[in-house]
């Protein structure tokens, strides 16, 4: 006999739009597993493949690494930051990765470096939007502001 189980959950988003969302499936979900990898890995040639030409990134907070990025070369110099301000020991362990019906991918993630003395251990999640099954927004949400702003200071 066989089981199937159904990993789906149904959130509400601010404009009261319903979507579900699915922790196992979907291309796009494959994709951001595939991105936090090479991420990790610093594996270029995979992030290239990955992400759009005019792909846009938001980082929050009141730090010098906060604001918007447009495009491939300006979010690549950013995630280039984060190694290189690190002396190369920031990293993002994926925990869950969730797509919605539209093809919105929600990853949450725990990130991990040493800085100027400082060492950073923050949960984070990242939103993605696709386009063709590439990455066109990454939007990043710190779960301690207070702290990620700390560190990068």
């Amino acid at each position: 006999m066989r089981m199937s189980v159904d990993w789906s959950i149904t959130w509400y988003s601010i404009q009261g739009k319903e979507y579900s969302m699915t922790n196992v499936a979907g291309k796009n979900a494959e994709t951001v597993r595939r991105g936090y990898d090479a991420f990790n890995k610093a594996d270029m040639k995979t992030l290239n493949e990955l992400f759009d030409d005019n792909v846009s990134w938001h980082t929050p907070g009141r730090s010098a690494l906060a604001g918007d990025r447009k495009g491939r070369e300006a979010v690549f110099a950013q995630f280039g930051r984060y190694g290189g301000e690190t002396a190369g020991t920031f990293k993002a362990i994926m925990q869950t990765v969730a797509e919605t019906d539209d093809g919105r991918v929600i990853a949450t993630h725990h990130n991990t470096a040493t800085r100027k003395g400082k060492r950073l251990e923050l949960d984070s999640c990242l939103v993605f939007e696709f386009k063709d099954g590439k990455v066109t927004s990454g939007r990043e949400y710190a779960y301690d502001l207070y702290a990620w702003d700390e560190f990068w200071s």
